[in-house]
């Protein structure tokens, strides 16, 4: 009997030491927020508060005609001190929605444009 209770009180003390270290892996999960999609491209509008509009160029493969074929689509991302102006490239975040049209995040600035 008592080696059975030794035996039972050894996983619990095991416990704590567990517990203490599921915090530390939520946190680093929480902070991750699992896969987002980055992307780089132009910002064609500054004209709304707190928003700009990215357009991103892309060459994909034809599937009949085997021939690279430019795509372009606009994104609405967040831009929260109005830094971003037209011209620039920047880095965009998939984010939680925003707003009706607003599901990317503006992250960094990967150039900006020779001003004369």
């Amino acid at each position: 009997m008592a080696k059975k209770k030794a035996e039972i009180q050894q996983p619990a003390a095991a416990a704590p030491e567990l517990a203490a270290a599921a915090p530390a892996q939520a946190e680093t999960e929480a902070k991750a927020h699992g896969f987002r999609r980055k992307l780089v491209g132009k910002v064609t509008s500054n004209k709304m508060n707190k928003t700009v509009t990215v357009e991103v160029i892309r060459n994909a493969l034809d599937p009949v005609y085997k021939k690279y074929v430019r795509q372009r689509e606009r994104y609405k991302a967040h831009d929260e001190t109005n830094q971003y102006k037209v011209g620039d490239r920047v880095e965009i975040t998939e984010h939680r929605p925003i707003s009706r049209d607003k599901r990317w995040l503006v992250t960094k600035l990967v150039a900006r444009p020779v001003e004369e």
